[in-house]
């Protein structure tokens, strides 16, 4: 069995003991969370689809770890200008580990 679920504006495909990694979404580490965007459930016999999403559906997650991807260094020089500006990003995220789905 596995879902096609929407968390931080991406479509991802989970099923039961699965590790994900995602963006920063809010949350403790070692605590549960409940992802209601389900787009789509399927299993061996039957697929059901949202429109957008499914009602009643629900994917029950664990927050196991978080930290900051690699820097990314962001280069830009000002138009019109003899200056240069040079930025570092990091983007924050979380590995969610996926306890169950709850059909709907």
């Amino acid at each position: 069995m596995y879902a096609l679920i929407e968390a931080a504006g991406k479509q991802i495909k989970v099923s039961s003991g699965d590790q994900i990694k995602i963006d920063n979404i809010q949350g403790e580490i070692n605590s549960e969370i409940m992802l209601n965007k389900v787009l789509m459930i399927s299993d061996e016999e039957k697929t059901i689809y949202g429109r957008p999403y499914i009602e009643g559906a629900a994917v029950k997650a664990e927050i196991i770890k978080q930290g900051k991807m690699p820097k990314v260094m962001v280069f830009g020089p000002a138009p019109k200008k003899a200056c240069k500006r040079l930025k570092g990003h990091r983007q924050p995220f979380k590995v969610l580990k996926i306890k169950e789905i709850i059909g709907g």
